[in-house]
């Protein structure tokens, strides 16, 4: 029956004010790591903010109100820090009701920038970090239809390029109740490969609605507040300045769209032009892209990923299937990565072939940069160090399974360039590596140092019990300094610079503890083995102040699947014993205060080995996995087997949804 006046319900006073908790601020550093950004974060969306129009068009979900995203995470408030004197300065004219998205620092450093988003409107501000002043730069209104950042910064830190709303102040297509004529669709005798995608175009009405909301005209902004618009309009995939800043790379769509799969797989024109919008060179037409073939390190045919080199004033590089994107089909050699340096006379040459499906480059210098390919059906990955001076060589520097995280060499690290562009930082002939650091103690984050002519590398830190420390980026190769991000069970993170010369620990933030009222909830990681052998692990949590002689407690199990090749790569320890306890309103962790036992990051491992697939016996590994947990945490006498909840996010509540129908281990 109908209820009167029924509000929205809100969960017990405790769960509240975990949920309503400030979160940590987020911290951001300065290219040159002279400036420290803070920035406040919303976490839950108001009702407000859920209840404005979205509107779900060629895969995109966007707000038709102010030409920008219809959900976004945004920043709520701002302050400066100086590195030269550790101290803190509040920001003056930043807008009202702040909510700030798509931040980035000039390559100077001495400017910020970010979209603010109202409900009508997204604009673009500038922060001046010398003298901690903000200003609206944009006249136009911003479109960020189509995802990512809608602006990038010139090198020379003067301008900025950014995408303004081409419809502006018009109104949309009205939708007609009578259709001009039939929809129309062939197939032509075609067989094509069918993926399920959300939210695709269905009739003439909305192809129209997203030509009116996703056309952008390029507005090239000093910040002088001078204006004037670059080339013609058109719905940019992509766009991006070369980085000597005199040449632009787009990625247009065209027509015709298609029904079957959403806007990025749409026919695409690849062009440069000058900052003036006259054509320099068409780069490339790439066709609809509706018979890509299934299965992982399936890729489309011909060029893609086109992109500048980040080392090197103005030069192009992309990828090409030589498979004809078809992991099934035999191949040497997989994937071509090509080169033109402007202004494109000649053809392109060779830069690398790759032996498996090639997924980026990191530059380095003329001399040096890292390829990276990896193939899933035997979770290979490796990287090879090229010298793109000498196209079409290449030495191995890593060849491991992406799976096997104890051997997991990390990533390579980068600084940004005179162009404003991240390339290794190179000291010596070294690079720095950092990763997690995975071992059968949990994850030890590491700092090690690698000889590019010997590959030898050196340990130079490595984070130690009982707290968890990662690096957050490197200050001064020479003298070996470092920011790092340092938490311990009952320490929330905070940000620290540590000199391996001196030993040193410099405090930079001081954040409060967000949960005073959890401070003493218990945390353990269990380790345990299901009926086949595999190691198995999960992250423990009681309520403040429960002892053994209390009895076993109502227990929430939080999972999510994984697939692996090899059952040791299933068994091995991820994440740390000593991480400090966030609270995620999405997440199970609230259940602690009402007297729960939480098993959280339960292992929930699927294995495959050899031909087979991890789906082939997908029910009796999940349920074997279920039976592991439940059992081992009722034996140490913490988990009631007859009061056990489970749940879990997307594929999770897949899981989920299995374990209570094939299982009777769990009660809800």
């Amino acid at each position: 029956w109908a209820q009167d006046n029924l509000q929205y319900q809100t969960p017990p006073d405790d769960i509240t004010k975990l949920v309503d908790a400030p979160l940590t601020p987020a911290v951001l550093f300065s290219p040159d790591k002279s400036m420290m950004v803070m920035l406040d974060r919303s976490d839950l969306p108001s009702i407000e903010e859920l209840s404005r129009p979205e509107l779900r068009i060629a895969g995109q979900r966007i707000n038709p109100d102010n030409f920008g995203p219809s959900r976004n995470n945004f920043f709520t408030g701002m302050k400066v820090k100086k590195m030269s004197d550790k101290k803190d300065y509040d920001v003056v004219g930043l807008p009202p009701n702040i909510q700030m998205s798509s931040t980035n620092f000039s390559p100077d450093s001495k400017k910020f920038s970010f979209v603010q988003t109202f409900p009508d409107r997204l604009e673009l501000w500038v922060v001046d970090l010398t003298t901690t002043t903000a200003r609206k730069i944009s006249s136009h209104k911003i479109n960020g239809t189509m995802g990512g950042i809608p602006y990038t910064w010139l090198s020379n830190s003067n301008a900025i390029l950014y995408l303004s709303a081409f419809n502006e102040g018009k109104a949309a297509p009205v939708k007609t109740r009578v259709p001009a004529g039939p929809i129309i669709e062939e197939n032509l005798g075609k067989k094509a490969p069918s993926r399920t995608y959300q939210d695709l175009l269905k009739n003439p009405y909305d192809e129209s609605l997203f030509e009116f909301h996703c056309s952008s005209q390029l507005i090239l902004v000093s910040m002088d507040g001078t204006e004037k618009s670059v080339g013609s309009p058109g719905i940019f995939a992509a766009f991006n300045p070369s980085p000597d800043g005199k040449l632009i790379l787009t990625k247009t769509i065209q027509k015709p769209y298609s029904y079957l799969v959403p806007a990025f797989l749409f026919p695409t024109t690849v062009q440069v032009m000058d900052l003036s919008g006259l054509l320099i060179k068409k780069i490339a037409d790439i066709p609809l892209a509706d018979n890509v073939p299934l299965g992982f390190n399936a890729t489309m045919k011909g060029p893609r990923s086109h992109a500048w080199r980040a080392d090197q004033p103005a030069a192009l590089y992309w990828a090409e299937a030589q498979d004809g994107g078809d992991p099934k089909t035999k191949a040497d050699i997989r994937d071509k990565v090509f080169q033109w340096i402007a202004p494109f006379a000649g053809i392109p040459t060779v830069l690398v072939s790759t032996p498996l499906r090639y997924s980026g480059i990191t530059w380095g210098n003329e001399k040096t940069a890292w390829v990276y390919e990896n193939w899933w059906t035997d979770r290979k990955e490796r990287v090879y160090q090229i010298d793109p001076s000498i196209p079409a060589t290449r030495k191995t520097v890593f060849d491991f399974s992406f799976e096997d995280a104890y051997n997991d060499p990390g990533n390579v690290m980068t600084a940004t360039n005179a162009f404003g562009r991240p390339v290794m930082i190179i000291q010596n002939n070294s690079v720095f590596l950092t990763g997690n650091g995975s071992s059968p103690e949990g994850d030890m984050p590491f700092l090690d140092k690698l000889d590019l002519t010997t590959l030898k590398k050196t340990r130079v830190w490595r984070c130690e019990a009982p707290n968890y420390e990662w690096v957050v980026g490197l200050l001064d190769a020479k003298k070996l300094s470092f920011v790092t991000s340092r938490e311990s069970l009952t320490d929330n993170p905070n940000y620290f610079i540590r000199t391996i010369d001196s030993k040193s620990l410099q405090p930079l933030t001081n954040f409060p503890h967000p949960y005073p009222q959890i401070k003493d909830v218990k945390k353990q990681v269990l380790k345990y083995k299901r009926d086949d052998g595999v190691d198995l692990t999960a992250d423990l949590y009681l309520p403040p102040n429960y002892k053994k002689e209390d009895g076993p407690l109502p227990t929430f199990v939080w999972a999510y699947p994984e697939e692996y090749k090899t059952k040791a790569a299933a068994g091995q320890v991820k994440g740390s014993p000593y991480t400090f306890t966030r609270i995620n309103p999405g997440g199970p962790l609230f259940w602690v205060v009402r007297g729960y036992a939480v098993l959280d990051n339960a292992s929930m491992p699927i294995v495959g080995e050899g031909d087979a697939e991890p789906n082939d016996s997908y029910i009796p590994q999940l349920v074997s996995n279920a039976k592991a947990v439940v059992e081992y945490g009722s034996s140490i006498g913490v988990v009631d087997k007859t009061r056990v909840g489970v749940g879990g996010h997307s594929y999770g509540a897949f899981m989920t949804m299995n374990l209570l129908a094939h299982c009777d281990y769990f009660k809800a």
